[in-house]
């Protein structure tokens, strides 16, 4: 299934610069957000007061959001809890008693309905939010580590090199999006900052298979030609599988609800990013870091292209 013409000879590399450019530019922008705003840490880090509630009829769980908002309850997180009968809410650190937090919760909600019953009440301290914040960063760090390893056993240090440095870039300029929009920062975020990793990484290494892979069999041409007809030749797969993940996600974004607000946008911006990301940033920083054909080919072949180098006039 071919959407984009298999003989294409689009000047990818030639335009590099521009892509560049862009890149800069997202870069400053994420950074300036972070710097000035910061991110809007959702409850699993912040902590906050935790209380389950059941509806023995089956809870409405947009009428309860509703309702919460409706009484003054704006930054409380509401969710189901194991089943349409038990709901847990979330509500950010106050000054107020726990206890007397719950109870204008519950009064609050049962203006709208007589049935919802409190069931457990509990406090969860900042100290166990910034565990899991700090233990979400060392997931980061350990994947990125991974895949460092990955890509360079597979390929070669430059394309490694080019790998991690467009996979840094898809999650600085995401996170600083993440922090311009406004998106509260939650476990469900952190969540699809690891799937945006994995599916980079995934797009940029078909891309390097086949430029390895015309490395061997284009004897002509230079690399910039040689690197660009291997773009040329991925591009359908690019499109068809960035496209329907992205409609994917779309679908989440629009149908999925407030509970997965965050996590579906996150994907969409990662997607479009790391689309664009696979080309102009890991491919592009490769081939100026000085990838040369002789850096991909098999042993055998090198030595005939360096006899041949050598008879050359």
């Amino acid at each position: 299934m071919n959407i984009f013409p298999p003989d294409a000879r689009f000047d990818f590399f030639g335009k590099r610069f521009y892509g560049y450019a862009l890149s800069v530019i997202l870069l400053l922008v994420a950074a300036g957000s972070l710097l000035s705003k910061g991110l809007d840490l959702g409850l699993d880090f912040t902590g906050g007061v935790v209380v389950e509630l059941g509806y023995p009829g089956g809870a409405d769980i947009d009428a309860v959001r509703d309702t919460l908002n409706e009484r003054g309850f704006e930054d409380a997180v509401a969710q189901f809890f194991g089943s349409s009968e038990e709901v847990m809410v979330r509500l950010p650190p106050t000054d107020e008693s726990q206890s007397r937090v719950a109870d204008e919760l519950l009064t609050a909600l049962q203006s709208e309905s007589d049935d919802v019953e409190m069931r457990r009440v509990e406090y969860v301290g900042p100290a166990v939010g910034k565990e899991l914040f700090n233990a979400g960063g060392l997931a980061l760090l350990v994947v990125l580590a991974g895949i460092l390893v990955y890509v360079g056993f597979r390929f070669q240090v430059r394309l490694a090199g080019g790998a991690i440095l467009a996979l840094a870039h898809d999650l600085v300029v995401v996170l600083g999006l993440v922090s311009l929009l406004g998106v509260r920062f939650d476990l469900t975020v952190l969540a699809a900052f690891l799937a945006l990793a994995g599916y980079s990484i995934n797009d940029t290494i078909v891309v390097f298979d086949r430029i390895r892979e015309n490395f061997q069999k284009m004897r002509k041409g230079t690399e910039q030609e040689v690197m660009n007809a291997s773009i040329n030749q991925t591009m359908s797969r690019t499109v068809i599988t960035s496209g329907t993940t992205f409609f994917t996600a779309l679908a989440l974004l629009v149908f999925g609800g407030e509970a997965l607000y965050g996590f579906s946008l996150t994907l969409l911006l990662g997607i479009a990013i790391g689309t664009f990301s696979s080309v102009y940033v890991a491919s592009a920083v490769s081939l100026d870091m000085g990838l040369k054909r002789q850096d991909l080919l098999k042993i055998d072949d090198r030595e005939r292209l360096k006899e041949a180098e050598d008879r050359a006039p």
